[in-house]
């Protein structure tokens, strides 16, 4: 055998003797060293809004990180991802197609863990069987497939939604919803709530194929994400949160009922529910579930300036609240809806998004009263 090619035979033998060995005795047992290894994982659409952030915490904790993207030559794209600390010494990026067999392949090889935070983009479609839901679950059985394939790997956590338990009309409003909560089909079908049912059908074929293969899968079930955004391009998530804060009303006319989580906490509770042996099964991640006029009032008493919306049509939803014991009992504390308003608020003011209405030309003069605003807002404890 060629002493180059042995040498990498070796290594990956060392790798995956080293991997056994945490996975079986814990990294405590060991070494100082071998206190200290974090080790290799794979975090899929590196560059979207939530995947930037879990990125960012994986490199802030020492992890190597392999993050999937579409082009890896987007320098306009991935500037982002390249600036965070750790970067240039443990992030990789390399392309990934979620519509291609085997496309990450070489991604999760020799990767211990696969935080598949990937899904295709959710647009009005005519035909939403073929251009939703089936990309959907098509593209996490391709993740899934490549994991099966990796002879390190040790867990895979997927980001589904809160969107994949609440979307029913058969619960008990005065009993919270938890993790044995699942979404309707035909509700959803019926109602033509597509971001739903993709995430049912997705999370629901994930659990089927790990199952039938013996994947350690954790599912974290997210809800409306808000925080500062690292990529350069707004997603859908937070220009939603922008709309709201110059006085629009449509977007989250639609929600009625919501639950909201910082951004930091679910990359965080990704991580913790990685790294904690005895995780398993599903978990929601959310801070608080709030009426649209509860949200906007909130807001409006700390940022008097912003053009918020005063009320919102009042919408025929059910009550309903989250049970997040799963997540808490580990010891997990989630931010404050106030605090995730005003990471978002400063991000958007420091990347020089004018929060000002539709209707209010003086655009100088109203953003210098907003980043007065922010500066004299007090962090809550």
């Amino acid at each position: 055998m060629p002493r180059v090619a042995y040498h990498l035979h070796s290594q990956q033998l060392l790798e995956e003797a080293m991997v056994v060995y945490i996975y079986l005795y814990g990294p405590s047992t060991g070494s100082k060293a071998m206190d200290n290894i974090k080790g290799k994982v794979c975090v899929t659409g590196a560059s979207g809004f939530l995947a930037s952030w879990l990125v960012k915490r994986l490199l802030l904790a020492g992890y190597h990180v392999t993050g999937t993207v579409r082009d890896p030559g987007d320098d306009k794209k991935l500037a982002h991802l390249w600036k965070l600390e750790g970067a240039k010494e443990r992030l990789q990026l390399v392309r990934a197609n979620l519509m291609e067999e085997g496309s990450f392949d070489e991604a999760i090889k020799g990767c211990q863990g696969v935080f598949h935070t990937a899904s295709p983009v959710i647009k009005p479609s005519s035909d939403p069987k073929a251009e939703i839901l089936e990309p959907a679950v098509k593209g996490t059985l391709n993740v899934l497939h490549s994991c099966k394939k990796s002879r390190t790997l040790r867990r895979v956590v997927l980001t589904s939604s809160s969107s994949t338990v609440r979307a029913r009309d058969d619960f008990d409003p005065t009993v919270p919803l938890d993790e044995s909560s699942w979404s309707s089909v035909d509700l959803c079908e019926k109602l033509q709530i597509w971001y739903a049912l993709s995430k049912t059908l997705a999370e629901k074929a994930a659990w089927e194929f790990c199952d039938e293969n013996g994947i350690d899968l954790v599912t974290i079930l997210p809800s409306f994400i808000v925080g500062p955004s690292l990529p350069p391009e707004l997603c859908s998530t937070a220009s939603d949160v922008l709309g709201l804060l110059k006085g629009e009303k449509e977007k989250f006319q639609w929600h009625g009922r919501m639950g909201y989580v910082h951004i930091d906490d679910v990359a965080l509770c990704h991580i913790l529910i990685y790294e904690h042996k005895d995780c398993h099964g599903r978990y929601i991640c959310s801070s608080t579930v709030m009426d649209n006029d509860e949200l906007v009032s909130l807001l409006s008493s700390h940022y008097p300036l912003l053009p918020l919306p005063q009320r919102f049509e009042r919408l025929n939803r059910p009550y309903y609240k989250f049970n997040t014991s799963k997540l808490t009992s580990l010891g997990f504390k989630f931010k404050s809806v106030q605090e995730m308003f005003y990471d978002c608020i400063a991000s958007l003011l420091s990347r020089a998004i004018y929060l000002q209405s539709s209707n209010d030309k003086s655009k100088t003069n109203h953003t210098q009263t907003i980043d007065s605003t922010v500066d004299n807002y007090m962090r809550p404890a």
